[in-house]
């Protein structure tokens, strides 16, 4: 079980811009910026907000029935806000230990035998850099 701690929108960013791909699950959650809703998390859900499969594209459709409920918005108008678990998973066996450090969280990833440590005042904020190092590595290699 996760306590619902995610990363920030900037961060997530980055972390899209870099190539982190969004399968989404229900428990997700994501924000749609730049559409007046950027403080606005929203949370997958089988009853509420879900992904649909169309033709032209997968979009998120807002099931609510509260008079502010949007209709969908497409996949690639949102940015994912991942979890720690979530972050942790996609460093796959690159990753080594979460730990508390001066900075308030480390995490450690060994890349090709080499151990790096990542610090952030977050675990989330820690494992996004630890994983935005690895994507930047795997582009330059």
């Amino acid at each position: 079980m996760h306590d619902g701690v995610v990363i920030s929108v900037k961060l997530a960013i980055r972390l899209r811009e870099a190539g982190v791909t969004w399968e989404p699950a229900p428990g997700d959650r994501f924000v749609i910026p730049d559409r007046g809703l950027d403080d606005q998390t929203f949370v997958l859900s089988d009853m509420i907000v879900q992904v649909h499969e169309l033709p032209r594209a997968t979009v998120i459709g807002f099931n609510g029935t509260t008079e502010w409920a949007l209709d969908d918005v497409e996949m690639d108008q949102t940015v994912w806000l991942p979890r720690e678990d979530q972050l942790r998973e996609l460093l796959g066996g690159t990753f080594r230990e979460l730990r508390r450090g001066p900075a308030g969280y480390e995490v450690v990833i060994d890349l090709l035998g080499e151990e790096r440590t990542f610090a952030a005042d977050t675990a989330e904020g820690a494992y996004a850099g630890a994983l935005l190092h690895l994507l930047a590595a795997a582009g330059a290699g």
